[in-house]
């Protein structure tokens, strides 16, 4: 007991003592009547780390007195799921409920693992429980999800969170041996960002540093001791924002060393890898754009191969993928010029489209000469003709304009050819 983290020591038991997610467990709750009423579907809980996914599952499973297996997306194959079914099936037999199976980071399971599951679900052999901090109609095959209902789980709001620091201290049986004074909660609560785990994780460290049996926490304090200890990784609140940031930014300032060192602090945090992957596309496209069309490609290559290989190896790709963004040169011409357009937009209204480039499916808008002046570019040497493609009242606007970088200066060449001055 004395040597498991506080989290697992204070982990809830029953529903009584679970903390937070009243839309879904508090009096007359939807899951806390099946809960009560011996009966729960197969669903997926989705919301952010922390916030009680995994507690809730055995408190179900302790409440309906089912046999409990659980796997974890990370290190779990279908090997192991046909194993998990096959001891489910044997247990049928002496339980009136079925087996209860838990997965954690169910959107880390590949198609064929997720596969495995459906028949087993489906005829009732286990009752699944999929944990996942992705949206589950993206991460999810359809099969999957059409067979379970799925609850989404809030982060803990401040007084749930207060409530977990009081009873931390008055409840737990090491930290109650203490006389700790909760003087200034702010930072606490500012770097567990809503998470439950990290929220005792924090008060843990800062407590364990701490050689007196009388401890003030403060503000001060709590931030002095999360710059001593960088593997205090904070995923949802302050620092999570702050590394994500230099990544980002060493990426933008060509640092292949400041972009990779940043990457390595947010995988030894245990940081969401799909988090990181979809950074790198951003960045592709905000940051690198039309100087090296090719960031684009290999961050959305990156993306799909961290879901087909996992973790750990993982790392490696998403580490070719940030050496070389931040290695390509660099244009936001792109993300200039949507900007641009957007705020042109806004300025001006639903302008309407040009008679030539309406399309005429009908008789009546073909008489009405929508289409009529239109030239098909394709019937003129060169595949190009001049013609309006902007509303008259903003045909003189200038919104995507090249970047002295070679790809750009191609492009840029080319249409000088086709347009003259324009661009």
């Amino acid at each position: 007991m004395m040597s498991q983290p506080l989290a697992e020591r204070l982990r809830p038991k029953t529903l009584d003592d679970y903390i937070g997610q009243k839309h879904l467990v508090g009096p007359n709750a939807v899951l806390r009547r099946m809960i009560e009423g011996g009966r729960v579907p197969s669903f997926l809980l989705w919301g952010p780390p922390g916030v009680g996914k995994t507690t809730l599952a055995q408190i179900i499973a302790n409440k309906l007195d089912a046999p409990f297996y659980t796997l974890s997306a990370i290190s779990s194959g279908v090997k192991d799921v046909r194993e998990v079914i096959e001891k489910a099936k044997s247990n049928r037999f002496f339980s009136t409920t079925s087996p209860i199976l838990f997965i954690d980071e169910i959107h880390r399971f590949s198609k064929s693992q997720q596969d495995s599951l459906l028949g087993a679900v489906e005829t009732g052999v286990i009752t699944l429980i999929g944990a996942t901090t992705e949206n589950p109609s993206f991460e999810v095959i359809r099969p999957l999800l059409s067979r379970c209902q799925v609850y989404v789980l809030k982060s803990l709001e401040k007084s749930d969170l207060l409530s977990l620091l009081n009873k931390a201290i008055t409840d737990d049986v090491i930290l109650k041996t203490k006389q700790i004074k909760l003087t200034e909660t702010d930072a606490l609560l500012r770097f567990s960002g809503g998470d439950a785990r990290k929220l005792l994780n924090i008060l843990d460290l800062v407590v364990s540093a701490e050689p007196e049996k009388e401890i003030e926490i403060t503000d001060a304090k709590v931030m002095e001791r999360l710059q001593e200890n960088p593997a205090a990784y904070d995923k949802g609140g302050e620092m999570h924002y702050d590394i994500i940031s230099a990544f980002i930014k060493s990426i933008r300032g060509s640092d292949p060393d400041g972009a990779i060192y940043w990457l390595a602090r947010m995988v030894a945090g245990g940081e969401d890898p799909t988090f990181i992957a979809r950074r790198l596309v951003i960045s592709a496209a905000e940051d690198i754009g039309l100087a090296n069309p090719n960031a684009l490609l290999i961050a959305n290559t990156c993306f799909d191969a961290l879901k087909k290989i996992g973790w750990p190896e993982g790392r490696i790709i998403l580490a070719e993928a940030t050496i070389y963004l931040a290695s390509s040169a660099k244009s936001n011409s792109a993300y200039l010029a949507i900007n641009k357009a957007i705020e042109l937009v806004n300025r001006t209204g639903n302008l309407p489209v040009p008679l030539h480039l309406r399309n005429a499916p009908t008789k009546l808008m073909a008489e009405l000469d929508y289409g009529k002046e239109y030239k098909y570019p394709h019937d003129y040497s060169n595949n190009f003709t001049k013609q309006g493609y902007l509303p008259p009242e903003v045909s003189k606007q200038s919104l995507w304009e090249s970047q002295d970088n070679p790809a750009e200066k191609r492009l840029s060449e080319q249409l000088n050819k086709l347009w003259g001055d324009r661009f």
